[in-house]
């Protein structure tokens, strides 16, 4: 059983537009009927779909839609390669709302008390603010010390405790590799 490109009916809408593939092809290959492709080229089927590129995408390559377009009779062949999907773990950036972000600097303390052996670049990027914030809440110079109350960040949905672990988990072969080159 051959593949279907992702988004079928934008791909073909894109194949009309760019190629000079038989309508026959274009169908073949997005799973569709031939008669659809037909209407997406007169302008019935698909208005207001946008064409999806299956270049860019990897699905195609512009020599495969060349040799298919030089010989009517020869289907195009999807690229078989696995497409790799991110998963939550992934670091995006995600927007915190103004009433979230006085929880950082809050985690950050919670972290330095509970996890000394954490590098501030490690609390940093964890909690995401500044390392110099992190420097200066250890040192007790933030600007407003006296109003942070440490609160757990995994509770607080900063990260998870898989992350957490990891950087500890990092933290702890760090000193051991630092005792290793203090007895050596």
């Amino acid at each position: 059983m051959s593949k279907a490109p992702l988004m079928p009916m934008a791909t073909a809408v894109w194949l009309v537009e760019n190629t000079s593939l038989t309508f026959k092809q274009i169908a073949d290959f997005c799973k569709l009927h031939e008669v659809e492709v037909q209407g997406i080229a007169d302008g019935e089927v698909a208005k207001g779909i946008v064409g999806y590129n299956p270049i860019i995408s990897g699905q195609l390559t512009s020599e495969e839609i060349e040799l298919s377009s030089s010989d009517i009779n020869r289907p195009l062949n999807i690229i078989d390669e696995e497409v790799k999907i991110r998963t939550s773990d992934s670091k995006i950036k995600k927007y915190v709302p103004l009433s979230k972000r006085q929880d950082k600097p809050d985690s950050a303390l919670w972290l330095l008390k509970n996890h000394p052996i954490l590098k501030d670049s490690q609390i940093a990027k964890l909690v995401g603010i500044t390392k110099n914030s992190v420097t200066s809440i250890r040192n007790k110079s933030y600007w407003n010390y006296n109003n942070l109350n440490a609160k757990d960040p995994v509770a607080m949905g900063l990260f998870t405790q898989i992350i957490l672990l990891n950087a500890i988990e990092k933290a702890e072969r760090r000193i051991l590799k630092e005792k290793k080159t203090k007895k050596n």
